[in-house]
Parts: structure tokens; sequence; C-alpha cells
């Protein structure tokens, strides 16, 4: 049976944390450890963690993040590693840490990116496995996302179709509800990236793509890894696995501007322009009259500073020579 390391991020979220292990250890494949990388929280997640980690008898060890990123005891067989990072490193910098603690000591097949706001089924992981399996040359595997809150609407099936013309990604069966038929092999084709609340990432992706790049510190990282793999691996999808997400519980996450956070805003715009200008520099006129209507809108909405905010990043990443994003922090 494959070895699967499951990485969570959390960032003063130890309740969600926590919930979210709740279901990782009713899951019925049995090969798995998980690492928990905390991104600085001022909460006192980790000790937390570790109280109730104590409470259910689950031994566990705790690594600064030097130590994790070197691999920690190799003698180490634990369930459970909590890593302390000394900052927040955004989604892909968290997870990287985790997942260079695993390259490092070089004992597993998969890993799971799963957000921290999730609850998984207990066959969840068993499908995701048996998809990248059954086709060696998937690199990455997503799972049928659901609601959290109203758990008979999709966020998204296994992915979803980024854009390139306005900068937007589309997941997969948004607003699809429970009972409508799912159509693999349909979703696969139309997947350019893997939504990333699930993410079952195989060890050869790893090694030939390398890690995730930490530029974007929040969103499009999931596309970008995907297009840096692109003609080297497909992405899939394992539609009997099932992952409820609380979605944008700890940064305010929405696809409504009225209430989306400050964070959520800034990171969604500055974001397109980067990605667009990396990979697609020919769309950056369209991009831009797109993000220039966000700018109206927040205007009309008489969100002043989050207008201003759209005014400089339009003008100052569009504007800039070279801001093409370094993938020298990429590597394990």
């Amino acid at each position: 049976m494959s070895s699967v390391a499951i990485i969570l991020v959390n960032w003063n979220g130890w309740r969600d944390t926590v919930e979210c292990l709740e279901s990782l250890l009713l899951l019925t494949y049995r090969n798995y450890k998980i690492i928990v990388c905390d991104n600085g929280s001022g909460d006192d997640s980790l000790q937390r963690i570790g109280s109730w980690a104590d409470a259910h008898g689950i031994s566990y060890r705790e690594y600064q993040r030097s130590e994790a990123q070197s691999g920690g005891v190799l003698a180490d067989d634990y369930l459970l590693t909590l890593v302390q990072n000394d900052e927040n490193l955004g989604f892909a910098g968290g997870n990287n840490v985790g997942l260079r603690y695993v390259m490092a000591r070089g004992n597993d097949d998969y890993c799971w990116l799963l957000n921290n706001d999730t609850v998984v089924e207990p066959d969840a992981l068993t499908h995701m496995v048996l998809r990248m399996q059954h086709q060696h040359q998937v690199g990455i595997c997503g799972s049928t996302v659901r609601l959290y809150g109203d758990r008979q609407q999709v966020q998204a099936m296994g992915g979803g179709h980024y854009c390139r013309w306005i900068g937007l990604p589309w997941h997969y069966g948004r607003f699809f509800h429970r009972g409508r038929e799912i159509c693999q092999l349909r979703a696969e084709s139309w997947m350019n990236y893997v939504e990333g609340a699930s993410m079952l990432v195989s060890r050869q992706f790893l090694q030939d793509v390398g890690l995730m790049c930490e530029d974007y510190f929040l969103y499009f990282e999931e596309a970008d890894w995907a297009l840096r793999a692109k003609g080297r691996f497909s992405l899939g999808y394992a539609p009997q696995s099932i992952v409820y997400h609380k979605v944008g519980s700890s940064i305010g996450t929405s696809s409504n501007p009225a209430t989306m956070s400050y964070v959520s805003d800034y990171f969604n715009i500055r974001n397109r322009l980067l990605f667009t200008r990396r990979f697609y520099p020919a769309a950056l006129p369209t991009v831009w009259l797109v993000i220039v209507g966000s700018f109206f809108l927040r205007l009309c909405m008489g969100k002043w500073e989050r207008a201003m905010m759209i005014f400089r990043l339009l003008f100052y990443i569009t504007g800039r020579q070279n801001c093409a994003l370094s993938v020298s922090r990429t590597e394990p």
C-alpha cells in the first residue's frame, strides 16, 4: 500500500484544524501520516493541537521550520508531526515546508495537500490514490469539493478552467447540486488546474516539477503549478473523493466583492496581473480592462480604499519592466 503524507497549513485556525484531524482519523486508507505546518499563529494553535493529540492518545513530534525542512529525526515514525513556522509564509510557503520535510525523509509516495478548514469522507483518500495508480501520468488529483455549510452544493469537481483573457478561474461543477451526474473524463478534459482545497500530488511530480511558487502568497499557486507541469503530467479527478470545505473561513474569500476581505481582494487582483504577465503577456490588455471594471465597481460601492488599492496595482505591476515571478524558492 502506497504511503501518503497529509499536509495541513494552519493560521489562527486550530479549531478548524482539529475538526479536520478528527475526520482524517476515520480514513479507511490506513497508510498515512499527518504534518501540520503552523504559519506563525498568534492564538497558541500548536499548543492547542498538541493538547488535543494528548487527550486522544496520539503521539506526535514538534519541529521548528529549519529542523523540519531537513527531514527531522529520520527514525521518527509518528502519526502526527507539528511544524512551527516563524512567520506567515502564505499558502504555498506553508505547504512547501511540509513538502520539503516529506521529500527530505524520502519514504512517501504521495502528498495530500488539504486545507485545514475541510472535513473529509472516510474513503476520500482511497479514491484519490486509486485514480493516481490507475493512470501514472496524473501528477495532481483533485476531489469533489462541496460546501461545508450546504453539503448538497458543489464548489468544484476536481478543479476548473482558467480563462487567460479575463484572468479568472471557473471551478468545474460550481453550483451543481448533489445527485447531478458526474462525468469524470469531461471534468478532466476541461480542467487546467486542480482546486487547491484538496490536491494529491505524486513524488515524481514533485521531483520533476518542483514545489509551489511562493511569490503569490495566496491564490493562483495551483494554476501556476499545473502550467509548469504541462506536457509532462496530466491532471486527475476522483469523483468519489468527497471533501467539505468551509470556504474563506480564515481569510474572507468570497466571489462577492461586497463580502470579500481586503486581504482576499488584494491578492486576487495582484496575482491575476502577476500570473498573466508571467504566462500570458498577450492577454494583459484584456485582463487590465477587466480589472479596471473592478476598480469602478469598488468606487460605486463606496469602497474607496479598495479602489485605490486596485489603481496602484494596475499601474505598478503592469508598468514594471521585469516582474516575472521567481521560481528559485520552489526547489525541494
